[in-house]
């Protein structure tokens, strides 16, 4: 009787055990968490973000100063490893608050062709796909078939793929069309900031080729069609832009008046002029960097600026002003400050044409 107790006690215990793991592994697979980098570390500028990673069932928000998507990954602590995969790109520049990071995690894949068969990390779920990233090249009518495990000592824990091959003799390649994008001004939001309006997304072109063999070895391939089989859609941002972009400055303008309140309410006439130098002299002055010439042919910091030449006790090296032809950053300055200290002198490449 006090054997059946203490079992039937233990039996409970080990099913309260098991409920509150179950419940652990729940609350930790939705788990959100949210913090603030350098929350006791340094003081952040007001140049942050929210940023959202969503990794493999689990979501982390942050704000950080970070300014590309592996920035952002390695001040958030987070590491990865050989095969996980990253959208958007490791580069892609974080240029807008409410960003979204997607990691998938890769898993071990054995991939087998008859007698021959190769090990790697994947975090792709296509059958043909994880064959091809395996190297093996599949054929129109092959199939790739996900098989159970049969031997442990072989595969360990790895998902098993086996390649059926059906005789094909053509070979069908499917390359990505990078999608581009769109901005647009939009004079509700504030000056600089930006707005996705409409998602990008990649279209898809698709080679099929006739596949030539001598004893059994490729000797060549000929391209038997090309399409489009999905048009790529254009990524549209709204930029922030101030009512005083409307009549941007131009070369056959040569100056442009207008009137502006500046932040402490003062209403004053300002009047824009261009000028055309070589600007690596005055690039140092706001943490170095490289400049460009825009389409427009205006002179633009690696941020976007425009290059600001003003009256410096006004406004300082790498102020951050509102110019007719968008926002600009102050690195320069000049004679015309004696006389209009409201004056801005804008860097571009209207006169000498030569892209410095």
């Amino acid at each position: 009787m006090k054997l059946t107790r203490r079992f039937d006690r233990a039996l409970v215990l080990l099913t309260a055990a098991t409920v509150l793991l179950f419940l652990g592994c729940l609350i930790r697979l939705g788990s959100v968490r949210t913090f603030a980098e350098g929350e006791e570390g340094p003081v952040l500028s007001s140049d942050t973000k929210f940023v959202t990673f969503f990794d493999d069932g689990n979501k982390l928000i942050v704000k950080t100063e970070a300014n590309t998507v592996q920035d952002a990954l390695n001040r958030a602590g987070l590491v990865l490893n050989v095969g996980d995969k990253v959208e958007p790109a490791l580069d892609t520049a974080i240029d807008m608050d409410n960003f979204f990071i997607n990691i998938y995690r890769a898993r071990p894949v054995m991939v087998k062709d008859g007698i021959n068969y190769k090990y790697l990390m994947t975090a792709g779920h296509d059958a043909k796909t994880i064959a091809r990233d395996a190297g093996f090249l599949i054929y129109d009518g092959d199939e790739v078939e996900l098989m159970p495990n049969m031997n442990f000592l072989e595969a360990g824990a790895a998902e098993v793929y086996q390649i059926v091959r059906n005789g094909g003799q053509n070979l069908t390649v499917e390359e990505e069309i990078p999608f581009g994008e769109e901005r647009i001004k939009d004079y509700n939001l504030a000056p600089g900031s930006l707005e996705v309006r409409q998602l990008g997304e990649v279209g898809m072109r698709r080679y099929v080729y006739e596949v030539f063999y001598v004893d059994g070895a490729e000797v060549s391939r000929e391209l038997i069609s090309e399409e489009v089989i999905r048009e790529p859609v254009e990524r549209v941002v709204a930029i922030g832009a101030s009512a005083i972009e409307k009549k941007p400055l131009t070369a056959s303008m040569g100056r442009n008046r207008y009137t502006i309140t500046l932040a402490d309410g003062r209403i004053i006439e300002r009047q824009e002029t261009y000028y055309d130098l070589p600007m690596s002299g005055v690039m140092g002055y706001c943490g170095g960097g490289s400049y460009s010439v825009r389409a427009d042919g205006v002179k633009v910091d690696a941020d976007g600026y425009v290059l600001v030449a003003a009256e410096l006790s006004r406004y300082p090296r790498c102020s951050i002003v509102e110019t007719s032809l968008g926002l600009g950053k102050v690195y320069d300055t000049g004679t015309f400050a004696l006389t209009n200290p409201e004056q801005f002198d804008l860097a571009t490449d209207w006169t000498n044409r030569d892209g410095r």
